[in-house]
């Protein structure tokens, strides 16, 4: 272990990056920082990619640790990680790869501590699945001019980049979260902010046909967990981090805040459907789910 420390070297790593990105764009990637609360599916794989693509520094936050049936998707669950706090295990794990990054460790803090972070970021990726904790992200995100990237709560990959300027998606969705102080958002809030989220989901892409319907049911209804595949999370992961890269080094093209659904099935990229197609199907995706929902 200390020869391979020994040889280590930032150059040598990045050496086969040269192509995808010049010297100095290396070198911004280096410097740049970015903030994950969440490091288990998505936010786990963005972590990871960006890691491996030479970013320098990040603050990454996590409350949970690692558990079995985590093994099926999340990059940092390992056997040895099983029972530690995800956080804590991606870090070290992270630092395999590149002993020379700099990553501070958050918990259950990390939403009070967003007015200190933020301002030391250049990007910030969304890797929870909190309602309450996920609607401040946000609105701080706007409030500190930070970019946001998320990706929806879908069987298939996807991805979406919010700009400060960008509605927030408790606004773009209709969440009943909207104008709540983050600590005052319940848990049947946050029920019903999933629900709108599965809606629009299944209006602007065709993932109904890529899951077990019945267990997607199970689901809506909270009768078990939110199902979910190494391949989907961790193409949505990479989706982010790529957005992510794209944001450091100022390169134009890219995603918006409504982002797309990458259809590995098809193969195609299924993106927002135009207002009056989108309310027509979305009749029949909110009789579709109250049935499953029956």
């Amino acid at each position: 272990m200390t020869d391979v420390l020994t040889a280590f070297t930032y150059a040598e790593m990045t050496t086969r990056n040269r192509g995808f990105v010049n010297e100095a764009e290396q070198m911004r990637l280096r410097e740049a920082c970015v903030f994950i609360p969440g490091v288990g599916g998505m936010g786990g794989a963005a972590f990871m990619a960006l890691v491996r693509a030479g970013v320098g520094r990040f603050v990454i936050a996590d409350l949970d640790v690692f558990e079995v049936s985590n093994l099926n998707r999340q990059l940092f669950a390992r056997a040895d990680t099983i029972g530690t706090l995800k956080a804590e295990a991606a870090a070290r794990l992270a630092l395999e790869i590149n002993p020379e990054l700099q990553i501070e460790v958050l918990g259950r803090e990390w939403t009070e501590r967003l007015p200190d972070i933020l301002p030391r970021a250049d990007v910030a990726i969304n890797g929870t699945d909190d309602a309450a904790a996920g609607a401040e992200f946000y609105r701080q995100c706007r409030a500190h001019g930070r970019t946001l990237i998320d990706a929806y709560a879908s069987p298939l990959p996807s991805v979406t980049v919010v700009r400060p300027y960008d509605p927030r998606l408790e606004e773009r969705l209709g969440y009943p979260t909207v104008g709540v102080p983050w600590q005052a958002i319940t848990r049947d809030m946050g029920v019903e902010c999933l629900m709108k989220e599965i809606e629009y989901v299944l209006v602007h892409s065709s993932s109904h046909k890529y899951v077990d319907l019945d267990v997607a049911g199970q689901v809506a209804a909270g009768k078990r967990s939110r199902f979910s595949f190494a391949t989907m999370v961790t193409m949505a992961g990479t989706l982010m981090a790529e957005e992510a890269i794209r944001q450091i080094l100022g390169r134009p093209g890219g995603t918006d805040c409504r982002g797309y659904f990458f259809n590995p099935h098809a193969p195609r990229v299924e993106r927002p459907l135009p207002p009056p197609l989108a309310f027509a199907k979305r009749m029949l995706v909110r009789r579709f789910m109250a049935k499953l929902l029956a």
